[in-house]
């Protein structure tokens, strides 16, 4: 009778991940389709998706739709999943509902590093820009991980996230000497407040393969997250081989993360939040979680940034302001559900 249950209850858990992956297809699909539609410059339906099936040149809608709107919801959607499936990613190999790249101090260090890019390399590539925003992810997750391990106790949630927090507001420091030193501090605060309305078909092509290859990659080592989610002697126990899990779960985070600040800038809470939704809906297993995060994630960003071009349109709102507003309340809903101490 137990083994007769346990496969109703997988298939159950299998019939509700269909379920709520199809309602995230069509959410995206909307908030896509509104993305395109609707923004600062206003144009009938009919213009915006003309310039889609049938694109003219000579019309200034067109080219707005075609070099603006279509790059930006692409963007927000890559930027979205990538985010989202950090998030998962680090609250499964760390077993800290807390863990997000903002919060761990990643995309502060990757901030960090595109200001010395701004700095020393005033006419660098996008190539250039990727690489130091990953190197200054790998650095300062690093040092995030080795601040959290000094000590008797070693590793902890508590310890891992006020790591992270101190290092954040290091790199955040540094940037902000940097950004003065070398005068580029209009440069680096339009950068840092987040948002995509810059984003280029071919800076998109030139990242999409790095973005299939880290979400393919979460994708498949989703069920050795969920075996360590079980913590590092149980999946050892298990057979698993954590440090190698560890250490691939860590790469794909820098590549996302880096990928993501170059796009975007360093917004956070998308990694936090995400996951704890989809977490509610799908159940505990990252074999599901993780790709449902990186759909959610997308539509999520999409639905953020469409917000801030009409809230206050014609002027736009930086997703940097949206997701402090709505993202620091849950954090500290999160920490206080997880009676963390943080004296």
């Amino acid at each position: 009778m137990k083994s007769i249950s346990s496969i109703q209850s997988k298939k159950n858990g299998s019939l509700n991940f269909t379920m709520y992956m199809i309602g995230g297809v069509v959410l995206l699909v909307i908030a896509t389709l509104a993305s395109i539609s609707f923004g600062a410059a206003q144009m009938d339906l009919s213009v915006a998706w003309g310039a889609i099936f049938s694109f003219d040149s000579s019309l200034t809608e067109h080219q707005i739709i075609q070099t603006l709107r279509f790059p930006r919801t692409v963007a927000d959607m890559i930027v979205g999943a990538s985010l989202a499936v950090t998030g998962a990613i680090m609250q499964g190999t760390t077993r800290n509902p807390l863990a997000d790249s903002g919060v761990m101090g990643i995309s502060s260090g990757a901030t960090f590093a595109m200001a010395l890019c701004f700095a020393f390399l005033p006419g660098h590539n996008y190539g250039q820009t990727m690489l130091f925003a990953c190197l200054g992810a790998a650095i300062a997750t690093g040092l995030t991980y080795l601040i959290s391990s000094m000590g008797k106790r070693g590793m902890t949630p508590q310890r891992l996230v006020l790591a992270g927090m101190s290092i954040s507001m290091l790199f955040a420091a540094l940037s902000s000497a940097v950004a003065i030193k070398y005068n580029i501090g209009q440069a680096l605060t339009y950068w840092t407040a987040g948002g995509t309305a810059s984003a280029k078909w071919g800076e998109l092509l030139a990242i999409s393969p790095l973005f299939l290859i880290g979400t393919v990659a979460a994708i498949i080592i989703s069920p050795s997250v969920t075996v360590l989610s079980l913590g590092d002697e149980v999946a050892a126990g298990l057979g698993l081989n954590t440090t190698g899990v560890k250490l691939v779960s860590t790469l794909i985070v820098l590549v996302l993360t880096g990928l993501s600040v170059v796009v975007v800038g360093p917004v956070g809470f998308v990694g936090l939040i995400v996951p704890h939704i989809v977490r509610y809906m799908v159940g505990v297993d990252y074999r599901y979680i993780i790709p449902a995060s990186a759909l959610y994630g997308a539509g999520f960003l999409v639905v953020a940034d469409l917000l801030g071009r009409l809230i206050n349109r014609p002027y736009e709102t930086p997703l940097g302001v949206i997701f402090a507003i709505v993202g620091v309340p849950y954090f500290l809903y999160l920490s206080r559900k997880q009676r963390r101490e943080f004296e």
